[in-house]
């Protein structure tokens, strides 16, 4: 019960009480009567004095009460007239004033941080202590390769993506470049921050793609034309002079083997010079000429080009086709991207294989082999320059592929399944 209600019950009583000694008062003597008059308008002024001093004020706080558990910041109370208690009306307005301030600027702080998180160009994931996907940012979505319902309930684990299972591996408070299998970079990085008393993970992720491609290309085509250079000019001079070597003992009898050694060096220094050309090719591919292609017609003319070389390995090449709408591109210089990956999904399938080259929509192509696959060290290195897997490998195929994808702004990843399937996939972006 209220206090004011306790106290009209105690008022009740005590004038009830006061009426009883009036009435007892009025049937004795007089001057008793007077007194037991005088005690209950005493009383009664009591009574008023104390409601204004302390039942007034304390309703009024206990109204204040109310305001708090509603979380009204927008009202204020009103004094009553008596310093103490209107100093406690003070201090609570005051403090009321105060708290409004504070909520609405960290409504306003908050609305900022969604739209700095919702603007950023890193990636920015918040997951919950047991590692369920609480909030993930556009830029995070398109980093992971994901839509937002197939975020949200799940957990990081649960994620099919090769970047959500680099990001599990990285401990708390650390920072880690991740390169991961579709030639894109990523500095990421694993922190907290404190939310109702207890630490909640969250996740930082920064692409250095660009970047990084830009130093590589700056740093291989600097060496390459200086080798090319010095190759070139070395291998003109001493082609040159076996030649004239050469037609100078032309005239001079039992030279013949002289002469065919003089012709090895020859061809061994065209060689050397056709090497150094397909180096100097990747830092020479010129920009694409857009214009619309059927992807599927594309897809068979690669098809039926590499049907030689697939037959010859015993390997089935076929064609899965779904309708997909145009897609501007240099077909000149995609028909070789494709040709590349097809060639290099055979060679390691080696023999008896099969090769699935997909179409799907929106606009994407797919060609899938189940040669012996890619393994995880691999995979981070596979469109690094110059690297190969390959006995003789040069390391300038992925990156050909690597550096006309890009120009068309395509996503691609190469990757092998946990079926065993090695796919290499290109989405085009409208």
């Amino acid at each position: 019960m209220r206090i004011k209600g306790l106290f009209v019950i105690l008022a009740i009583l005590i004038l009830a009480i006061m009426g009883l000694l009036a009435y007892i008062g009025a049937h004795s003597k007089l001057w008793l009567f007077y007194t037991i008059e005088a005690v209950i308008l005493i009383t009664i002024g009591y009574l008023v004095f104390f409601y204004r001093k302390i039942v007034k004020p304390l309703h009024t706080i206990g109204n204040g009460m109310e305001l708090l558990r509603e979380q009204d910041f927008s009202s204020r109370l009103t004094r009553v007239g008596e310093e103490e208690a209107d100093r406690i009306v003070a201090v609570f307005n005051k403090m009321m004033e105060q708290l409004k301030e504070e909520r609405l600027r960290l409504r306003e702080q908050n609305h900022f941080l969604d739209l700095l998180i919702e603007a950023s160009p890193m990636g920015v994931l918040i997951v919950s202590m047991d590692g369920e996907i609480t909030q993930c940012n556009p830029m995070a979505l398109r980093i992971l390769g994901i839509s937002n319902t197939e975020v949200n309930g799940k957990y990081l684990s649960e994620i099919d993506s090769p970047l959500a299972a680099e990001l599990l591996t990285i401990p708390r408070s650390e920072t880690r470049t991740v390169r991961l299998n579709d030639a894109n970079i990523y500095k990421c990085t694993h922190s907290s921050f404190i939310d109702h008393g207890f630490p909640h993970p969250f996740y930082l992720v920064e692409s250095l793609t660009d970047e990084v491609i830009k130093a590589e290309k700056r740093a291989y085509e600097k060496v390459i034309r200086m080798i090319a250079h010095e190759v070139n000019n070395t291998t003109a001079g001493i082609t040159s002079t076996l030649d004239t070597v050469d037609d100078a003992l032309s005239e001079v009898s039992d030279t013949e083997d002289i002469r065919e050694v003089m012709s090895v060096c020859i061809e061994r220094c065209y060689s050397m010079s056709r090497f150094i050309t397909r180096f100097a090719d990747v830092v020479k591919i010129p920009e694409p000429h857009l214009s619309p292609v059927n992807l599927n017609d594309l897809a068979f003319t690669c098809k039926r080009f590499m049907e030689g070389m697939c037959a010859e390995r015993n390997i089935t090449i076929s064609l899965d086709t779904a309708k997909v709408p145009e897609v501007y591109l240099d077909h000149s210089l995609f028909e070789q991207v494709l040709v590349n990956i097809i060639k290099n999904a055979a060679e390691s399938i080696e023999s008896n294989g099969e090769i699935i080259i997909r179409t799907a929509s929106p606009a994407s192509i797919e060609i899938i082999d189940n040669g012996k696959g890619i393994s995880k060290d691999t995979e981070e290195k596979i469109f690094t320059p110059f690297f190969s897997t390959k006995p003789n490998g040069q390391g300038i195929g992925l990156i050909f592929i690597r550096e006309v994808l890009t120009r068309h702004n395509c996503t691609f990843s190469l990757r092998t399944y946990s079926d065993g399937l090695t796919r290499f996939k290109i989405s085009f972006e409208f």
